[in-house]
C-alpha cells in the first residue's frame, strides 16, 4: 500500500503542469522520428517479500541514477533502452547494488504532455531476476529540444518468488535534430496616416461626444443621445413557496402560520404593479375530487389574507391544484409534507432594451 500512495502522490504533485507548459511545448508532429536521450535519478522501492528474505539481502530501498537512449516512432508510440544503478538499503545494515536494464514502449497522450509506459526489465545483483513494469509520466519542454520530465513505475517479478517494486524518476531528457524555436516576426511597417473620424466606442451610431450612455449593448436601439430605448413587459419575478401548514382537513389559516403570507403581501404593496397566482397543492391520501377541493379552499384562505392586508383583489388569483402536480409521487410521510404546499407565482412589470 505504502508503494502504490507514493506512487500516485508523486504523479498528483507533478510540478510541470499547466496551460502554457503545454502551449511551449513542440507539436508530436515536430517530436516525430527523433532520437532522445535521457540522465535521471531515481528512488525505488522494494517489495516487503525481499526486505523480509535472506536470499535478497534483506534489501528495502534506496536511490539510483541511471541513463536512457529511445526513438519516438511516430506521433503517438515511442521505444526506449533504460539502464539504472541502484544503491538499495539493506536490514541487515549497509546497502546492495543493483543493474538494472530493460526496454519499454511509450504511448503519449493526445495533445498533451503526459505519457504511458509498459516493458521489461532485468535485475542484477545478489539475485537475477525478471520484471514487467508499467508507469505514467510527465514531459515540461524547456526548449524545443530539452524536457524535464517526471515518472512513476510499478514493477511485477515474473520469476523468483512473488514480489512488487516501485519506483520514481526525476530527469531530463535531449530530444536530438528538434527544430530550435522560431524567431519572432518583425513587426510589420506602421500603415500611412488617416483621416480621423469622429470616435463611436461603442459603435451605437452616436459619437462619443454626443454619447450620454457609453458602452451600451451592440443589439440595442438607442436613442439620440446614445441611450437604450425600454419597453414595459409583464413578466415572471419569481415562484415562492409560502409555507403555511393546516390542520388535518382543514383550509383555515392560524394566527402563527400567516408571517409568510404578510410578507408577501409587503411586497407586492411595495411594488403596486405586480400581479400573483396563488396555487393550492395536495398529498396523494385521501379522495381525488375531495383532494381538489380542500387544495381550493386553502388557496382562497391565502388570497383573503393578502385582500386582508391591502391587496387589491384583482390582482389575485386562487387556484387549487389538487394532486395533480406531485413534487413526489409517493405517500410517505415526507412525500405528504412536500406536496401539501402552497405556491405564490408572483409577475410584474418590467423594463426590457428594444433590440435592433
Amino acid at each position: 500500500m505504502k508503494l502504490k500512495i507514493t506512487a500516485l502522490a508523486v504523479l498528483t504533485a507533478l510540478p510541470f503542469i499547466s496551460s502554457q507548459a503545454l502551449a511551449q511545448s513542440p507539436s508530436a508532429a515536430e517530436l516525430e522520428r527523433k532520437v532522445f536521450g535521457s540522465l535521471f535519478g531515481e528512488y525505488y522501492w522494494s517489495h516487503e517479500n525481499k526486505s523480509l528474505s535472506a536470499e535478497w539481502d534483506n534489501v528495502e530501498h534506496g536511490p539510483g541514477i541511471g541513463a536512457e537512449l529511445g526513438y519516438r516512432v511516430n506521433q503517438t508510440w515511442g521505444v526506449r533502452l533504460e539502464y539504472a544503478r541502484q544503491r538499495l538499503d539493506s536490514l541487515t545494515g549497509g546497502d546492495v547494488g543493483v543493474d538494472r536494464f530493460g526496454v519499454d514502449a511509450m504511448y503519449h497522450l493526445a495533445n498533451t504532455n503526459f505519457y504511458i509506459l509498459g516493458g521489461w526489465k532485468h535485475f542484477e545483483g545478489n539475485v537475477s531476476s525478471d520484471a514487467l513494469n508499467v508507469g505514467v509520466g510527465y514531459r515540461h519542454f524547456v526548449r524545443n529540444d530539452v524536457a524535464l520530465f517526471a515518472e512513476a513505475n510499478r514493477y511485477e517479478g515474473i520469476n523468483n518468488g512473488s514480489w512488487y517494486d516501485a519506483g520514481i524518476k526525476l530527469g531530463a531528457s535531449w530530444i536530438f535534430g528538434a527544430a530550435a524555436a522560431a524567431e519572432p516576426t518583425p513587426a510589420p511597417a506602421p500603415a500611412p496616416a488617416q483621416p480621423v473620424k469622429p470616435a463611436d466606442s461603442d459603435n451605437d451610431g452616436v459619437v462619443d461626444s454626443d454619447d450620454r450612455c457609453p458602452n451600451t449593448a451592440a443589439n440595442h436601439q438607442v436613442d439620440p443621445q446614445g441611450c437604450t430605448v425600454f419597453k414595459e413587459v409583464m413578466q415572471r419575478v419569481g415562484d415562492v413557496d409560502v409555507e403555511v401548514k393546516f390542520d388535518f382537513d382543514s383550509a383555515k389559516v392560524s394566527a402563527d402560520q400567516r408571517s409568510e403570507i404578510i410578507q408577501l403581501a409587503a411586497f407586492m404593496k411595495r411594488f403596486p404593479e405586480s400581479e400573483v397566482v396563488i396555487e393550492g397543492h395536495a398529498s396523494k391520501p385521501g379522495n381525488d375530487d375531495y383532494n381538489m377541493l380542500l387544495s381550493k379552499r386553502r388557496a382562497k384562505s391565502v388570497a383573503d389574507i393578502l385582500m386582508s392586508e391591502g391587496v387589491e383583489s384583482s390582482r389575485i388569483t386562487s387556484v387549487g391544484y389538487g394532486e395533480n402536480r406531485l413534487r413526489i409521487d409517493a405517500s410517505t410521510p415526507e412525500a405528504n409534507a412536500a406536496n401539501q404546499r402552497i405556491e405564490a407565482k408572483v409577475t410584474a412589470k418590467v423594463k426590457e432594451p428594444v433590440l435592433r
